[in-house]
């Protein structure tokens, strides 16, 4: 039975102190002030009722609407967004592409497979995958834009194989296009709760298979000519469990890191906060069965104390992993960055870059980088009652580390940091250091976020920084809501890979006088071709500069209405989380991030010199 059919019996038959009774007993302490990771009421409005509907039933938000009834759930969808119903529907699985040509995914053609195209996540695409010299980059033009359906944030990274582009959404659709056209090839839909992540495409039983998780934690192998599903497998146990990571296949193997929403349910004085370990999961391609299973705590949650209301509290927990795991084929490990701790004790493979063995999934190593990181949302809120003692920094990694070589047989792997820290450590002395740098001030939402890039003589990390504020607003139902501050956070920095030293530093560019709450903050995952990395920012604008210089070469902005090849207008907004793939002349990338005051968006985009 359809979400628009329940609502259309039900809702008038309620009153609205129902939803509001219900929103402030289960929602509104988290939601009326939000801090990171939890978005804000009105972000949440610009989701219709039955995406609204979903993440209380089947996604990220079940646990908090536990012990509802059909009819006060609809009651609470109908005070957050009365007008749900009338948003644009997602768009059809039909497939509109006029020939069916065999999917190739041949290793020797141009593809940008996963979060990165190389095993070392170095997001760097050579010359001839690219297909674009610095001197093509100012003639990108837009090509094709396809509407990602009923969305307010679009921040799935593309993959492109085989003449096709891969890319997820928040609905759980997942769409096979062609890469030159944007003709639907096929759809598949996963499950409610959205997918989160990328995808690789990798084999199964010989057969070329598309891998990816949702945002359930839920695994799925489909064929990638068809789209139809090889295996489903659900191989994490805790109920908070999320896929953010986009998976790596290597050799017959997917490895999965895994990730938690639990974090962000420390505001509620009656939660147990918390008992999530962040853990890294390596699948048999072919079946999905679990080959091993690694958590980034050793050992399991304990009940340690009782938070001032008398709830139990569990620790240790967090140290999930975001991002996808690095490949190190000389010595046969992979390397994971880790978040913080959530409840207390923290623990010291914390914000840490862990290494394991390939077969085994044995921690062999554990490089922390901040001490005591231990953090919830319980923090940011008035009563604190699940936050623990050391109540941040909240310095989460959300990128991989990138392995580089520095010159004869000398390498090291370079990341990025919520702390506003680049570090570069020696992966064959067991993570020893070998620089540090700051390169922006560093926050709970501030520092580099979700992705650097090296060309094997620099590493260029984007900087959030993002400034977050609010202001009174009588239409909004908590009387006030979030503002971006359109002077603070951005910056681009080319840093020397054998020194650390900064290269140069392109300033953040200004928010356009006539948009109001913009930020330049660049959060998204940074893009390096030969002589050009491309960055997205919270502005809405995509940008590539000069990896000599920092001068931008072109700019385009993204947040404007589009007309798309399925049909309905789609609109963009700002860019967080992913960032562009580059792939034989074309640029692909995705807009909309409506999260922390960001502008919500649901397009994806084609460029071409064509």
């Amino acid at each position: 039975m359809r979400y628009t059919f329940l609502l259309a019996v039900i809702l008038p038959v309620l009153s609205a102190q129902d939803g509001t009774a219900i929103y402030k007993e289960r929602c509104a302490k988290c939601h009326d002030m939000p801090a990171a990771r939890v978005p804000s009421i009105d972000a949440i409005k610009a989701m219709s009722g039955e995406a609204i509907y979903a993440a209380l039933t089947a996604g990220l938000m079940k646990t908090q609407a536990e012990g509802l009834s059909t009819v006060e759930i609809l009651a609470l969808i109908g005070y957050i967004a009365p007008n749900g119903g009338s948003h644009a529907a997602a768009p059809t699985f039909t497939p509109t592409c006029k020939s069916a040509t065999p999917f190739r995914s041949g290793a020797d053609s141009p593809q940008w497979n996963g979060w990165s195209p190389s095993l070392t996540n170095s997001r760097f695409q050579d010359a001839a995958s690219a297909g674009l010299a610095a001197s093509d980059v100012p003639r990108l033009k837009l090509k094709w834009a396809f509407n990602l359906g009923d969305v307010s944030m679009a921040r799935s990274q593309p993959t492109v194989v085989g003449g096709r582009v891969f890319i997820a959404t928040g609905t759980g659709a997942l769409y096979a296009l062609d890469a030159d056209t944007g003709c639907t090839h096929w759809g598949f839909q996963a499950g409610p709760g959205g997918i989160r992540s990328g995808v690789t495409i990798g084999e199964a039983n010989g057969i070329p298979a598309v891998f990816f998780g949702d945002a359930g934690a839920t695994m799925y192998a489909l064929n990638a000519q068809t789209g139809e599903l090889i295996w489903k497998v659900h191989p994490v146990d805790h109920f908070a469990t999320i896929a953010t990571a986009t998976p790596r296949f290597y050799k017959g193997v997917v490895y999965q890191p895994m990730a938690s929403f639990e974090e962000a349910l420390g505001p509620d004085p009656k939660f147990e906060c918390c008992t999530f370990r962040g853990s890294v999961v390596a699948l048999d391609a072919s079946t999905g069965k679990t080959i091993w299973q690694t958590f980034t705590i050793p050992e399991a949650a304990k009940a340690t104390r009782k938070n001032p209301a008398g709830t139990q509290q569990h620790g240790p927990s967090g140290a999930g992993v975001w991002s996808s795991p690095t490949i190190d084929e000389q010595l046969g490990v992979l390397y994971v960055a880790t978040g913080d701790n959530y409840s207390d004790p923290p623990t010291n493979t914390s914000d840490a870059i862990l290494s394991l063995q390939l077969k085994t999934g044995e921690l062999l190593w554990s490089r922390q980088l901040t001490e005591n990181d231990a953090y919830n949302s319980g923090c940011a809120s008035p009563q604190r009652t699940n936050c623990p003692d050391a109540a941040g920094p909240d310095y989460d990694f959300g990128q991989p580390p990138i392995l580089v070589s520095l010159g004869a047989v000398k390498r090291a792997l370079v990341i990025g940091q919520k702390s506003g820290m680049v570090h570069a450590v020696d992966p064959d002395q067991k993570g020893k250091i070998l620089w540090q740098t700051r390169a922006g001030a560093g926050g709970a939402l501030g520092g580099s976020q979700w992705g650097s890039a090296s060309d094997g003589q620099n590493v260029y990390v984007a900087i959030s920084d993002v400034g977050i504020g609010g202001v009174a607003d009588p239409k909004s139902p908590q009387g006030f809501r979030l503002t971006l501050d359109p002077k603070k956070g951005g910056g681009l920095h080319a840093l020397d890979l054998k020194t650390g030293k900064i290269a140069w530093s392109a300033k953040p560019a200004p928010c356009a006088a006539s948009r109001t709450d913009c930020s330049p903050a660049q959060s998204a995952a940074v893009t390096a071709i030969p002589g050009v990395v491309f960055s997205g920012s919270v502005d809405g604008h995509l940008r590539g500069y000069s990896t000599a210089t920092g001068n931008i070469l072109w700019d385009i902005d993204t947040a404007r209405e589009f007309d798309t090849v399925n049909g309905k207008p789609a609109h963009g907004g700002s860019l967080d989380v992913a960032g562009p793939a580059v792939v034989n002349s074309m640029v692909f990338v995705n807009s909309g991030y409506g999260q922390w005051g960001g502008m919500p968006g649901n397009v994806f985009l084609a460029f071409s010199v064509h």
